[in-house]
């Protein structure tokens, strides 16, 4: 008596894609046999070697109409099993219809909802004059990389001629939709000191130690700052202030020893309001403040700022707001705390909201017992084909002749 939309999903669970090794192969094909069942075209694109991103596209009646595109990733965050009330990967369904599965909210849930919006607006005999495609990509859970940044600057990725993108949001606890117009640029520094090395029953001047003492004093008086900004101001969210952690430590090599270098890592994630060559230079100044030898080096640095228009005279974004207002759904606009492929395609000159349908329902992206409650789910099918229909329906725009 199960929906089959749901059925559908707990398949698509139970397809083991966690790092370190997703079965990739596996998800592929499981999503091409489900794009060839509705009718749609599938190609697949190798941005390189064992990474595979998958195209399903279903024709407009104008192809050179600018595109809808439907993103969402393949690849799942790593668990502890110890933790989980259920298998991670079986997809067990509880009396109240909770789904327990490793990516239930992040995102394969999405990815099914697109694929049951597209078969439903089919079996009710619909065509649009926008061309509509979904393309599942990997990697994205650690940096995307090898997925969505390599694809966008590919000639396959030019053709499918993108005029508006939908990628993944976050769950509300509350009655609202959190809608994501834009994202934090990810910064992640690794500060280097360099200071005297010597025996460790000295009181040795001018260590590595001190040095690393003052960068990591002056690095998380600014994350208090903005904590305590945050707490003090309701009317923001995580993603309108900057978040910084310290996530690693490193140097010594001997209780005995003090060693002539240290470092520390820090994980920073800017909003759009910041001016990010201003904070750079805050960078420099904690680092040169800390004394000599101190440097820093970014193992990560995006400098994209663009985000999403939200205007009521922009096409796209009444197309989507309208839906909402009919279906009555409260909508709460934010930047996204965290990052994910959306990045790479606004970076790419194309608008792109992060959408997940998922209303009270707890945020337990990357947690224990991740879940989606199958009636939420289903709703969200009913939610994307009303999207579908509208987004695929906006009329030519000047630009488009």
């Amino acid at each position: 008596s199960e929906n089959p939309s749901v059925t559908l999903f707990r398949e698509y669970l139970r397809i083991d894609t966690v790092h370190p090794k997703p079965d990739y192969d596996a998800a592929v094909q499981f999503l091409e046999r489900v794009g060839t069942e509705l009718g749609l075209a599938c190609q697949k694109v190798e941005v390189c070697q064992g990474r595979v991103v998958l195209v399903l596209t279903w024709q407009g009646t104008n192809p050179r109409l600018r595109s809808i595109l439907l993103n969402s990733h393949t690849d799942v965050v790593p668990v502890f099993e110890e933790h989980w009330t259920y298998p991670p990967f079986e997809a067990v369904k509880d009396s109240q219809g909770n789904i327990y599965a490793r990516g239930a909210q992040d995102m394969k849930c999405v990815s099914i909802q697109y694929l049951e919006a597209i078969r439903r607006l089919k079996t009710e005999g619909k065509s649009f004059a926008r061309t509509i495609h979904l393309t599942f990509v990997p990697d994205e859970e650690v940096g995307g990389h090898k997925g969505m940044e390599m694809f966008v600057q590919r000639p396959e990725f030019k053709a499918l001629n993108v005029g508006f993108a939908m990628d993944e949001g976050l769950a509300s606890p509350s009655d609202t939709f959190s809608v994501f117009y834009g994202e934090r640029s990810p910064w992640w520094i690794k500060v280097k000191c360099a200071g005297s090395p010597g025996h460790g029953s000295r009181f040795i001047s001018n260590t590595a130690a001190e040095k690393l003492h003052k960068v990591i004093t002056s690095f998380l008086a600014f994350r208090e700052s903005e904590k305590q900004r945050l707490k003090s101001d309701s009317s923001l969210t995580l993603g309108d202030v900057t978040s910084l952690n310290m996530t690693m430590l490193e140097g010594g090599v001997s209780f005995n020893v003090v060693p002539s270098e240290m470092a520390a890592s820090f994980d920073i994630r800017i909003p759009p309001t910041v001016d990010l060559k201003a904070f750079e230079k805050q960078v420099a100044t904690w680092c040169r403040d800390a004394g000599e030898g101190v440097t820093f080096e970014f193992h990560q640095k995006c400098m994209d700022q663009h985000i999403t228009s939200t205007e009521d005279s922009d096409p796209w974004w009444k197309a989507f707001s309208g839906v909402c207002r009919d279906m009555k759904l409260q909508l709460k606009l934010e930047i996204f705390p965290a990052a994910t492929d959306s990045r790479y395609i606004r970076a790419a000159g194309h608008p792109a909201i992060g959408f997940s349908p998922m209303n009270r329902t707890p945020v337990l992206l990357h947690d224990h017992n991740e879940f989606l409650n199958e009636q939420i789910f289903l709703r969200g099918i009913e939610i994307y084909a009303r999207l579908l229909t509208a987004l695929a329906s906006v009329p030519p725009l000047p630009t488009e002749g």
